[in-house]
């Protein structure tokens, strides 16, 4: 399968180049969104992307206040199941609750929504486009919160042949390359990456005891993608992808294993009426081990062994964008996703043995109709759009057996459900002068349940949660007004002030504590907390997001700030919770560029801030806040070969990610520096 784009282009670029040899092959989706003037969206160039200390995906996306990840670890040290990102404060879940998109993709895990971040290798993206705001019915259900749109390099990004290859320290490794073939008609792209390190100790320490060691990784991943002129303005587009990640935790029995590979076709046509069609497979798998410690982290034993989690995700989608004239803009479409997955455990350990085995897991579909469009009225943009899904949550089942044999300790099949959701978005811009511009947007989200929420019970640490298989949609309403000024060449300032209410948000919501044996999860250690996912009344969230940017000769400057008041309303079962902040929700995420560029020479350094936050729902545990400075350089050798420089955490400042039940205290990375030389080609 893999080789199947580039023997495609071969075969068949040299007959649609006789056909028209004119028109450009572009390899991406249809143009941009009229209506957008109305929405807070951020553009991350591939220059930015290169510029990246850690050279990965999640510091990227950190160039964008109010984006982030559920904790502050990144895909070295992190479980993946906590990666998932969110935006405007809507943090407690590790779920995203923004959409992520690569090439008109969906990218988030089909199991638990979470984020491969190793599957994305920086080199072979060209751009990253952030849209704040949900309620976009174009982008699908997930855009709760916001959409992350991943774009594919192309040939007028990349060279025929790209590479780097970089050390850093704790013997870490860091290489990726790249080639592309063109013809008339079309290209054809073949990426890949490595990267491995020995890790750090996750456990500052002053809380560390025997059992601490390294957390070391091991990730790669391969992409292969062709795109050829099959008509007069219209193009094939085939994707295939794989990724492999391996971590440990830092202890003993925290090893975790995951995979994935994706193929993805897409027909864009770019005549009088443009359209796309796409179709799409994802497969996933995650197996990770979890490990219980005494109090004196002088033992460690194995508490659960997760040993498969398989998931599967298919999806079509049609868009057509009818011809209605200078200055309008319509967009029809259909979307249908169907994602299947169950987790696979060994359990309750006597003598570093199972004795039970669990297995639950089921399926969900969404299938939708959306309309989006948008009118020029002279220096004024208005827009609209609606969306309405059928939903069905499907098969859910958890299986609870002896490993010894006998009849099923559990047997239950939880009832099939079944809704239907709507979508909604208007706005308006107004460009005043030349240099400024006013906007106001209003609009409704939703979110289903992942598989993982819905059938997965899981354990941080001395901490277990229970899975809760009668979750309810999330729903989201907001309204938000901003403006954009550009006083001068080079330079803009945007900024947006936005409310958003998340009813029925779902919660990790603490029910008891350790020792104790309790529903779904079994025996939780003293210490630990044992907590239900639910259904909250609501979390409302307030704040405001700024971006400037300047670039004035050789010197250019990006700054970005997101401050948020996320606030809980609960009742019943969670009233406890009424009033707080949801958990992992910094007030303030703040960050700035400062860097001086001529010709191909680059030197440049970013500072983050992030505010103080909770670590627990009930808001008892908090993360003190953490300011970084990451560092790049890049020094031309010759034409095609760069020496780079770059360091992460360089004050190597003490990043909070977790605290346990035990109050012990887990970090994110600490500094590490890089060396290494980039070499292009054609």
């Amino acid at each position: 399968m893999k080789s199947f784009p580039l023997a495609f282009l071969l075969t068949a670029a040299p007959a649609a180049a006789q056909q028209a040899p004119e028109v450009v092959v572009t390899g991406r989706g249809l143009d941009e969104r009229l209506g957008d003037r109305a929405a807070d969206v951020v553009t991350i160039d591939r220059a930015r992307i290169e510029r990246a200390a850690s050279n990965r995906l999640e510091s990227v996306l950190a160039e964008v206040a109010g984006l982030q990840q559920f904790r502050r670890s990144d895909s070295r040290s992190a479980n993946p199941t906590s990666q998932g990102i969110n935006l405007r404060g809507f943090g407690g879940s590790a779920s995203s609750r923004v959409a992520l998109l690569l090439d008109g993709v969906p990218q988030a895990d089909p199991f638990g929504g979470w984020v491969a971040f190793p599957a994305y290798a920086t080199g072979r993206l060209g751009a990253v486009r952030v849209t704040r705001g949900g309620g976009s019915g174009y982008a699908g259900p997930g855009a709760l919160a916001g959409t992350v749109e991943l774009e594919s390099a192309t040939p007028d990004q990349l060279g025929a042949f790209e590479g780097a290859a970089f050390g850093g320290g704790r013997d870490s490794v860091d290489a990726q390359a790249a080639a592309m073939l063109e013809r008339a008609g079309g290209f054809a792209t073949l990426s890949g990456a490595y990267a491995r390190g020995d890790g750090f100790v996750p456990i500052v320490r002053e809380d560390r005891g025997p059992v601490d060691r390294r957390a070391p990784y091991k990730q790669a991943s391969g992409a292969v993608r062709g795109v050829v002129e099959i008509a007069p303005a219209t193009e094939i587009q085939a994707n295939v992808t794989a990724s492999t990640d391996r971590r440990e935790r830092g202890t003993a029995f925290s090893d975790i294993r995951s995979e994935g590979a994706e193929a993805s076709v897409r027909l864009v046509g770019r005549g009088r009426w443009g359209w796309s069609a796409l179709a799409y497979l994802q497969t996933r798998s995650l197996a990770t081990s979890f490990a219980g410690v005494n109090a004196a982290r002088t033992t460690v034993t194995r508490t659960l062994d997760q040993y498969g989690t398989p998931a599967t995700g298919l999806g079509a989608r049609l868009e057509v964008r009818p011809s209605v004239g200078a200055g309008a803009d319509l967009r029809l479409g259909a979307e249908w996703r169907d994602v299947e997955g169950r987790t696979q455990e060994n359990y309750s350990f006597v003598n570093a043995a199972p004795t039970r085995r669990r297995v639950a897991g089921g399926a969900n579909r969404t299938i939708g109709l959306f309309a989006d469009g948008a009118v020029e009225l002279g220096a004024a943009t208005l827009t609209a759009g609606g969306r309405v899904d059928r939903w069905r949550i499907a098969d859910g089942f958890l299986l609870e057996r002896p490993l010894a044999g006998g009849a099923a300790l559990t047997d239950a099949r939880f009832r099939d459900r079944s809704g239907t959701e709507w979508t909604g978005r208007a706005g308006a811009a107004w460009r005043a002068s030349d240099a400024l511009s006013l906007r106001a947007a209003a609009y409704r989200g939703w979110r289903l349940p992942t598989l993982n929420e819905l059938y997965r019970p899981f354990r941080v640490g001395a901490d277990a949660v229970a899975a809760n298989a009668e979750l309810a949609p999330e729903r989201l309403d907001g309204a938000e007004a901003g403006l954009t000024l550009t006083p001068f060449p080079g330079a803009s300032l945007s900024a947006t002030l936005f409310h958003n209410r998340l009813r029925g948000a779902i919660a990790n919501v603490t029910a008891g504590r350790g020792p104790g044996t309790f529903p779904g999860v079994g025996f939780v250690a003293a210490g630990g907390v044992y907590r239900v996912r639910r259904n909250l009344d609501a979390i409302r969230s307030t704040g405001f997001e700024v971006d400037a940017s300047v670039v004035a000769g050789p010197v250019f400057a990006q700054a970005s700030w997101s401050r948020t008041d996320p606030r809980v309303e609960a009742s019943g079962e969670a009233a406890a919770l009424d009033g707080l902040r949801p958990a992992q929700t910094p007030r303030d995420l703040i960050g700035v560029t400062l860097g001086w560029r001529r010709g191909a020479a680059t030197v440049s350094a970013t500072l983050r801030h992030a505010a103080r936050q909770f670590e627990d729902d009930a808001n008892t545990r908090t993360l003190a806040p953490a300011t970084t400075l990451d560092a790049f350089a890049s020094v031309p050798l010759t034409p095609a070969l760069s020496l780079e420089a770059r360091g992460e955490n360089l004050l190597n400042e003490r990043v909070e990610a977790a605290v346990t039940g035990a109050d012990v205290v887990e970090r994110a990375t600490p500094r590490t520096l890089w060396i290494g030389v980039r070499f292009k080609a054609g």
